[in-house]
C-alpha cells in the first residue's frame, strides 16, 4: 500500500504542482506582453494556476497518507517539508493568485498593468518556485531518515 501512496502522492505531484510552478512563472512576462497585445494568454495562465492550485490539494493529503503508511510522520525533514509547503501554499494564495487576478483586471480595463506590480509578482511567483523546490530536495534526500535514501 506504500508503494501505491507514494506513486499517486508523486504523480499528483507531478501533475498539479508542475503546471502551477510553469504557468505561474509565465504570468508576469505574458501580462508585459499583454499590454501590446491582448490579455488572452495571462487569463488562460491564471485559470491554470486557479485550477491546478485546487488540484495541488491532493499532494499534500497523499503525502500525509504516505508518511503515516512509511511510519515518519515525525521525522525533521518531513516536518520542515510539511511547514514549505505550507508556507508555498500560503504564498500561492495570498500573493500569487491575487495579484494576477489584480493584473488582469487592469488588462480587461484596457489599462497597462504597472510594472511594479508585474515585477513584485514575479518575485512572489519565484519564492513559491523556490519553496516548492525546496520540498522537493528534502522529499528525495530526506536527511536523518532511516527509509533508505
Amino acid at each position: 500500500m506504500t508503494k501505491i501512496l507514494l506513486s499517486l502522492h508523486v504523480l499528483a505531484a507531478i501533475v498539479a504542482v508542475g503546471p502551477v510552478t510553469v504557468a505561474a512563472s509565465m504570468f508576469p512576462p505574458a501580462v508585459r506582453r499583454a499590454a501590446l497585445t491582448s490579455a488572452g494568454t495571462a487569463a488562460l495562465l491564471h485559470r491554470i494556476c486557479r485550477v491546478y492550485a485546487g488540484v495541488g490539494l491532493a499532494v499534500p493529503l497523499l503525502g500525509f497518507a504516505t508518511a503515516a503508511a512509511m511510519g515518519v510522520l515525525g521525522s525533521g525533514w518531513l516536518v520542515t517539508s510539511i511547514a514549505l509547503t505550507a508556507a508555498a501554499a500560503g504564498v500561492l494564495a495570498a500573493f500569487v493568485l491575487p495579484r494576477q487576478e489584480e493584473i488582469l483586471d487592469q488588462l480587461r480595463g484596457e489599462r497597462a498593468p504597472d510594472h511594479r506590480a508585474t515585477v513584485q509578482l514575479a518575485l512572489f511567483t519565484g519564492a513559491f518556485n523556490l519553496l516548492w523546490a525546496t520540498v522537493t530536495v528534502l522529499m528525495v534526500v530526506r536527511p536523518g531518515s532511516t527509509t533508505g535514501a
